[in-house]
């Protein structure tokens, strides 16, 4: 790309042109040297015009209904005029590499919303299902003048730390009715959240919202909150009824008004963009490892006899990191 495609991009996102937004998007997700240096003077350029957003991250075992949650609350923040940006992350095949990218078809009102912008990413090697470049690609979001950032995750069981490092409110989704509902979820996904929402509270299934919602109400007395001065509360929601999704985003608006007051806001923000760069620096130094002569050359060598039982896992890896 050349130099002065740097200003059209960044105009581009001033200007909120999804093709521009997209385009930046997919420079900043290239592993392309060339294309992270490009990437790094627009970040330098749109971070002041960032921040300005209320950033909802939503997580939840697979079948709970994410997606549909999303689109529900995007279509309604997107009718009442908000700008709506959901950075929709698909699971990646550890095998192949390749992902679905399915969210648009998932979320066709959402998707054709004036409103509204919707961008898949593949979650790649990421733990907490989250792309390696989340967070950059929702700062061009802000930047473009998206006022709330909805973070959807895969939910896979791994890690779910790295979307709660990015976000201001972390609203895990759940089910009634599909056995113990503690069992599907880690405590430690509890202890980050910032709200819990029941989904499906809708047509026959109420009676076993109602029970979920106090089993789990019972259990949050025992897990100490997210935040000092906030109750994590359990909530009820439908995600196929007009508006059903309301009340979730009604507790989103009083835990910002309360945090920021008491300047809990000012403080998890930038906890967690301190936190984000030793998450890129431990990333850039994974990744000059394995671009390393002499580690490359080192690296089957040392893996065969690891395989053959001639040298133990932890020998191997002293020896690998003995070349660096």
């Amino acid at each position: 790309m050349p130099e002065m495609d740097l200003e059209t991009l960044i105009q581009g996102v001033k200007d909120r042109n999804r093709r521009m937004i997209a385009k930046t998007m997919t420079l900043i997700e290239s592993r392309v040297p060339a294309h992270q240096e490009m990437a790094a003077k627009i970040m330098e350029q749109i971070l002041p015009m960032a921040g300005n957003s209320t950033r909802l991250g939503v997580t939840g075992v697979p079948g709970v209904g994410k997606s549909t949650f999303i689109e529900n609350l995007g279509v309604y923040l997107a009718d009442a005029g908000h700008q709506v940006a959901v950075l929709a992350v698909d699971p990646s095949s550890r095998r192949s590499g390749g992902s679905i990218l399915g969210d648009k078809t998932r979320m066709e009102k959402l998707a054709v919303h004036a409103n509204a912008f919707i961008r898949p990413s593949p979650a790649g090697e990421t733990l907490g299902g989250v792309a390696a470049k989340t967070r950059e690609t929702m700062l061009v979001c802000e930047a473009a003048g998206f006022d709330v950032i909805l973070v959807e995750t895969v939910g896979v069981g791994q890690s779910e730390t790295a979307v709660a490092a990015m976000v201001d409110f972390f609203l895990v989704l759940m089910i009634a009715g599909a056995g113990d509902e503690l069992q599907g979820i880690k405590k430690g996904v509890l202890e980050l959240a910032d709200g819990i929402a029941i989904n499906k509270a809708d047509g026959d299934n109420q009676d076993r919202v109602a029970r979920a919602k106090k089993d789990l109400e019972n259990a949050m007395h025992l897990i100490l909150p997210a935040t000092a001065s906030w109750q994590t509360p359990v909530m009820t929601c439908s995600s196929v009824e007009k508006n059903g999704t309301v009340p979730v985003w009604e507790k989103v608006r009083a835990h910002q008004d309360i945090v920021k007051r008491s300047g809990e806001f000012d403080q998890r923000r930038k906890s967690q963009a301190l936190e984000w760069m030793w998450t890129l620096v431990e990333d850039g130094l994974k990744r000059r490892f394995h671009n390393h002569e002499a580690i490359c050359r080192q690296i089957p060598v040392l893996s065969q006899q690891v395989r053959d039982e001639k040298i133990t896992p932890s020998a191997a890896a002293e020896k690998l990191l003995s070349y660096w």
